[in-house]
């Protein structure tokens, strides 16, 4: 017991107390969550949006499917994937109540909200009953997550049998004098960018640095791998700055 209490993890560059990591997590995104949507087009000059439609993409959605949509927050992929299935039904999971309180303000606003269910709750501890998904994304979320191995085992055991996990995340440039640069761009500009929008200069530092400690492609494949995915592979998106990973529950 001992032992489990003194691990650490990383908070951006910090080390911190496991038990610690999920509070703050939630801080940073209860302090961004009005905001998080126009910053996620300031951070990316748009671009996020063209990363998930290419989720949608090789996802295929269709119709009469069951989507656990986690670090769903503001409902961003539940909605894309609703669109696309037509009749289809998404639960959007989040750690943190205030982003989900946006993305119902979303829902309401549109002819989806009967489609969608809303859930807070730790992506390594799922409240949900094996065997019940047939699809299972996390948008930008695993790496804020303590232990992302936990969290890929939760997915496999909460999809049914021939189900599939789609995780989109940051990732690392192949090509390391771009990945210079666009370090310079995103520790000089995004934070100062979060400054101006959100006043929170803090939470996108961490945001930032979370990107930089998270694996890289194959490393995570490996994890994906390890949860029991079978025919795991990932596709680059825009160089490497973020990456598609599948697989499928056999």
């Amino acid at each position: 017991m001992s032992e489990e209490i003194g691990k650490t993890t990383h908070f951006g560059f910090t080390e911190v107390p496991e038990g610690e990591k999920a509070g703050k997590v939630q801080g940073v995104f209860t302090s961004v969550a009005s905001k998080y949507d126009v910053m996620n087009d300031a951070m990316s000059m748009g671009i996020h949006r063209i990363w998930k439609d290419a989720m949608m993409d090789w996802l295929a959605p269709r119709p009469g499917q069951k989507l656990l949509d986690v670090a769903g927050g503001t409902g961003d992929i539940s909605f894309r994937f609703l669109k696309r299935a037509g009749h289809a039904h998404s639960t959007v999971f989040d750690l943190t109540e205030s982003m989900l309180v946006e993305g119902r303000k979303r829902a309401e606003a549109s002819s989806m909200a009967d489609q969608l269910d809303w859930v807070t709750g730790d992506a390594m501890k799922l409240p949900f009953a094996d065997n019940t998904f047939d699809v299972y994304t996390i948008s930008f979320g695993i790496r804020n997550v303590t232990r992302p191995q936990e969290a890929l085992n939760e997915a496999y055991r909460v999809l049914r049998p021939g189900g599939r996990l789609m995780v989109l995340e940051f990732s690392q440039i192949p090509n390391e004098l771009m990945q210079k640069v666009y370090d310079l761009y995103s520790f000089n500009i995004i934070p100062r960018l979060g400054q101006a929008i959100a006043n929170d200069r803090d939470s996108y530092q961490y945001l930032v640095e979370s990107i930089r400690k998270f694996p890289d492609q194959e490393t995570f494949l490996g994890m994906v791998r390890k949860a029991g995915f079978e025919n795991a592979k990932y596709r680059n998106l825009t160089m490497g700055i973020a990456c598609l990973h599948s697989g499928w529950k056999i």
